[in-house]
């Protein structure tokens, strides 16, 4: 079962990373919410999922609130801060006029020193 939830963060990682990469907007905002998502379940597994034991202390094992805590605290951060960079975003490509992370279009960058 390791193993199959460490996979799944390094897909998860990998993947995000590659969309970060790219060179429009929207595949970078979906790489950034990849890679919360990738810390959010990496956070999670190194607190142990504990079946059937109370988050409280009391008397025998039980489960660790804080990191269940802090990645229900990260999923609302996330949340916000994704619809921040899709504001953000949105806002980018009306004043430019292209999606594309710098401003200018792949085709249209090398003309801008051709017409002076």
């Amino acid at each position: 079962m390791e193993f199959l939830v460490a996979s799944g963060v390094g897909w998860t990682t990998a993947c995000a990373v590659y969309l970060m990469l790219r060179g429009r907007t929207f595949p970078v905002v979906l790489g950034l919410t990849l890679l919360g998502y990738a810390v959010n379940i990496f956070i999670f597994a190194m607190g142990r999922l504990w079946v059937g034991m109370p988050p409280i202390l009391g008397q025998g094992p039980a489960a660790d609130p804080l990191p269940q805590a802090l990645v229900l605290t990260a999923i609302v951060i996330g949340f916000a801060t994704t619809g921040l960079v899709i504001e953000l975003a949105l806002r980018s490509r009306a004043e430019t006029g292209t999606d594309h992370v710098d401003g200018e279009a792949p085709e249209t960058a090398g003309r801008q020193g051709d017409a002076s």
